[in-house]
């Protein structure tokens, strides 16, 4: 009897490509020596057989109109900027993914909130591939979190792991992480591109036909992303991006994609000794160092999904000691940067060619909308010209490349969160200012032109 000789293939544990041979350098990402050698396990009729997503033994089509288009039922946490993330709650039988940084606080937030749903009546597998059961439950009794309806397991094999839940039938199930488990049937590695992808497809399986919530926590590569194919974040339901400064204390938890709410919704933390406690307000942390007098600041008013957000921007200029002048950020993008500061030296006559020009948003917060535009021009102007701006004026507006202030959305909202923090005067796009009557109590400013802003702010 003549055995088949094992095939074998090369696959990039970057993006997933695939080769029969062993190249350098991966043709599909252009990473170096991210291609390894992996099995190619053979073909049963059992492996081809394709799993339903639905309760049940096989789904059949259904008629659109014959579908059920009830609201997906929401359980809520005692963390309600999480709920905010999540579009409102935790929904059954979803899959949610979690990345960030090594230490950022992923297993913080999910057992705090494994023991908040167990609170509930709902029954909760907390499977750990990194920790011994020891060091969850020292973690636990830091946090606090004490239950009899959370189970902790430590496990890698998914078999195992298939088979505990198929017989405790719980209705939350953490995966602490993708990148430890390992599939019984894959010969590649743990943690190759072929194990993640086939756990995360078994974990999906198991999510959509029993109806059970999976949060799934990813590692991050060293360019921030989640390590693993890109199909693992289209897989899931939802991808949270866990982020934050290992040496300051606060947390900011985003949404890069949800199919159950809106992907632009924030949510922010402050890590304490006995876990990670909501923050309310934050406007007031990214405001509450601001001196008083400083030049190259300015106050923008950002919505971060559905909250408007006080952020201040700061702008350091210095003349250029190299021919070319450097243009550094933080927080905002460096292309806009350079943009706003080709507007401001070609409409408003500012000579910034020769000008090293550093800007960062306080808090560590990330900014990317078009209506922090006037808050960077004003605080370069401010740097620029040695003038400090008044500290109860905040800016909000887009600027287009001929100079002019263009409208921004949720003028309201951005007004209002302004007037509850105690600033008396606000400058928008002047076109925002139609069909709309400001609040008393705060001066609204329409501007037309950044060339009449700089007048009426930097007078």
């Amino acid at each position: 009897m003549v055995l088949a000789k094992a095939k074998t293939q090369f696959v990039c544990q970057n993006c997933g490509y695939q080769t029969p041979r062993f190249l350098g350098r991966c043709p599909n990402c252009g990473e170096w020596n991210t291609l390894q050698e992996e099995v190619i396990a053979p073909t049963t009729p059992a492996s081809k057989a394709s799993s339903t997503l639905v309760s049940g033994a096989v789904s059949k089509p259904e008629r659109l109109d014959a579908v059920s288009t009830k609201r997906e039922p929401r359980v809520k946490t005692e963390l309600a900027e999480l709920n905010r993330v999540l579009g409102g709650g935790v929904v059954p039988g979803s899959l949610v993914l979690i990345g960030g940084d090594p230490g950022i606080g992923k297993s913080t937030l999910l057992l705090q909130v494994s023991g908040q749903l167990s609170q509930t009546g709902g029954t909760v597998l907390y499977v750990s591939g990194e920790e011994s059961a020891n060091q969850i439950k020292m973690r636990a009794n830091r946090l606090s979190v004490s239950s009899e309806h959370l189970f902790i397991y430590p496990e890698t094999d998914m078999g195992r792991i298939r088979a505990n839940i198929d017989s405790m039938k719980p209705d939350y199930v953490v995966i602490d992480s993708v990148q430890t488990m390992s599939e019984p049937d894959i010969t590649s590695a743990i943690g190759s591109v072929s194990q993640i992808r086939q756990v995360t497809a078994e974990l999906m399986r198991i999510a959509k036909s029993q109806g059970i919530t999976i949060f799934v926590v990813g590692h991050v590569t060293k360019g921030g992303a989640i390590a693993g194919p890109k199909i693992l974040e289209h897989m899931v339901d939802t991808v949270l991006y866990f982020e934050g400064d290992l040496h300051h204390t606060y947390r900011i938890l985003r949404a890069v994609k949800n199919r159950f709410g809106s992907t632009n919704e924030l949510g922010i933390f402050e890590m304490q000794e006995n876990g990670l406690k909501e923050v309310t307000n934050p406007s007031e942390i990214f405001l509450e160092e601001r001196l008083k007098d400083a030049t190259g600041s300015a106050i923008v008013v950002s919505m971060e999904g559905t909250r408007p957000i006080l952020v201040e921007i700061q702008a350091l200029l210095t003349p250029s000691v190299f021919g070319n002048a450097q243009r550094t950020a933080s927080g905002v993008d460096r292309n806009r940067v350079s943009l706003i500061m080709a507007v401001l030296e070609k409409r408003a006559n500012l000579l910034l060619q020769n000008q090293d020009a550093y800007l960062k948003a306080a808090g560590g917060v990330k900014l990317d909308e078009p209506a922090i535009d006037l808050a960077l021009a004003i605080s370069i102007a401010s740097s620029y010209r040695d003038t400090g701006t008044d500290p109860s004026e905040c800016y909000v507006g887009e600027i287009g490349l001929t100079g002019e202030v263009r409208r921004v959305n949720r003028i309201e909202d951005r007004v209002s969160e302004a007037h509850k923090l105690g600033f008396k005067r606000i400058y928008i796009p002047k076109n925002n200012l139609k069909d709309w009557t400001p609040p008393t109590g705060i001066e609204v400013i329409g501007v037309a032109t950044i060339g009449q802003a700089l007048k009426q702010i930097l007078a």
